[in-house]
């Protein structure tokens, strides 16, 4: 389907953080757009509020009726996380509209553009949004569809004038595998989606033919250790190509230099905390400069990048308690979360409040879990966010609680979470979890900031 051929659009859970932000971008081009989405959320209200009709009910009945019947100009994009009995997604199907899931649609937006695609287990909201952000702030422009809400745009979604285009490129049911870059990152390949993998080596095998899809003399950027053939490796380490050096803490930010074999750039200040960040930096910097971006733009624009909405968001900062928010929800996700805490605030009690995410992921990592989870000062677990998924006998929080060696742990619901932290104001708080977790923050917010 082209582009241009497109006049209508309908978006089956449209709330997601991916699907909303296509919902805006053909909103943007003068589509109508509806959508449905089986919960009201911020994101929904605000994407009401941009003028997109949403239907929080499951029937035929409340699609408008510009949607009751297909034609050559309408498009429905769905998720592969809606249940397959829906009945709005099934009238679809069943009267032949044209269906595309959300990386297809990428696929024909990008086709003909000069694509930035970011992937990886872990690392791609932040990096894809870091990319943009350079691009955007030094004035070389950028269309962009990042998985995140960027703090600096306050959207999912930016608008370019130019061709080149930066998309966050999913691994989840092999999504990536509709791009055709002309730079293609790959963060990171941990095992994780092993309910769609099976195991890490055909996860790996997925991230080789998203490698193999790049056009004809583009370039890859790679993490240092990953086996991917042909491609320029990254890291804060001496033997990478595009390498961060000098790293160190500095008040509340991180600073390091940024070297490759052409040039070096010193002291750049990054907001972002953690190793991990900087290495995220360190191929958005390379990606800039291999575009032709002027050095001392990129360092300006790095140190203004304020981060991505749930990714090590500070909500509370002040003398007597620290509270910050983040979407870890993999093993090497809080690893590294907790690692950056720890380097910011060595000599304070870390006070973790935990959402697991899939039953799957609880029971294929649960070691992994248990191992990091164990090196707090306090854990407060949550129940298992299901998602798209049924419950799975004998996996649940208490399966997980009993993994974890640490002795101040305990399974709680979110209001005796909110009452815990009313009644000890614990210095340092942590919430992590990709679920819904994020409906406590506020709360927690107003406890803290009337200690």
């Amino acid at each position: 389907m082209e582009l241009s051929k497109i006049k209508r659009v309908f978006f089956v859970g449209v709330g997601g953080i991916g699907m909303s932000a296509l919902a805006r971008y053909f909103a943007k081009r003068g589509q109508v757009v509806c959508g449905y989405d089986k919960t009201k959320t911020r994101l929904t209200e605000i994407l009401e509020n941009e003028g997109i009709q949403i239907t929080y009910v499951d029937e035929v009945s409340t699609l408008p009726e510009t949607f009751l019947n297909p034609q050559e100009d309408t498009l429905v994009v769905y998720t592969p996380a809606i249940p397959k009995d829906s009945k709005i997604l099934n009238h679809f199907r069943d009267l032949g509209f044209i269906l595309k899931k959300r990386s297809e649609v990428l696929g024909i937006i990008s086709k003909g553009m000069f694509c930035i695609g970011i992937a990886g287990t872990h690392g791609k909201t932040t990096t894809s949004s870091i990319v943009a952000h350079i691009l955007k702030d030094t004035g070389y422009d950028c269309t962009a569809f990042l998985g995140g809400i960027a703090s600096n745009y306050n959207s999912n979604v930016l608008f370019g004038k130019n061709n080149v285009v930066v998309v966050e490129a999913d691994e989840y049911d092999r999504s990536f595998l509709t791009l055709h870059p002309d730079i293609a990152v790959v963060t990171s390949m941990d095992a994780d989606h092993l309910d769609i993998y099976g195991d890490k080596s055909h996860l790996e095998e997925s991230f080789r033919l998203y490698a193999g899809q790049l056009k004809h003399e583009g370039t890859l950027y790679m993490h240092e250790g990953l086996s991917l053939a042909n491609g320029l490796t990254y890291a804060a380490s001496a033997t990478a190509i595009s390498r961060a050096e000098n790293l160190r803490v500095e008040g509340s930010k991180f600073v390091f230099d940024y070297a490759d074999s052409n040039q070096k750039l010193r002291d750049i200040s990054l907001m972002l905390p953690g190793k991990h960040n900087v290495e995220n930096t360190t191929v958005a910097i390379a990606i800039a400069l291999q575009l032709g971006i002027d050095a001392e733009k990129v360092k300006q624009a790095v140190a203004n990048f304020k981060g991505v909405k749930r990714r090590f968001e500070y909500i509370v900062n002040n003398d007597e308690q620290i509270y910050i928010d983040d979407y870890a929800h993999h093993p090497e996700e809080l690893r590294a979360c907790f690692d950056a805490v720890r380097q910011l605030y060595p000599e304070k009690k870390l006070t973790v409040i935990f959402q697991p995410h899939l039953f799957t992921r609880t029971r294929d990592f649960a070691d992994d879990f248990a191992s990091v989870l164990s090196t707090v000062d306090e854990l407060l677990l949550l129940d298992i966010y299901p998602a798209r998924e049924l419950p799975l006998e004998g996996i649940n929080a208490q399966f997980l609680l009993d993994k974890i060696t640490l002795e101040s742990k305990r399974v709680m619901e979110k209001d005796g979470v909110i009452q815990y932290v009313s009644d000890e104001k614990p210095e340092l708080i942590l919430t992590v979890g990709a679920g819904d977790i994020d409906t406590i923050i506020e709360q927690l917010k107003n406890i803290l900031n009337h200690a």
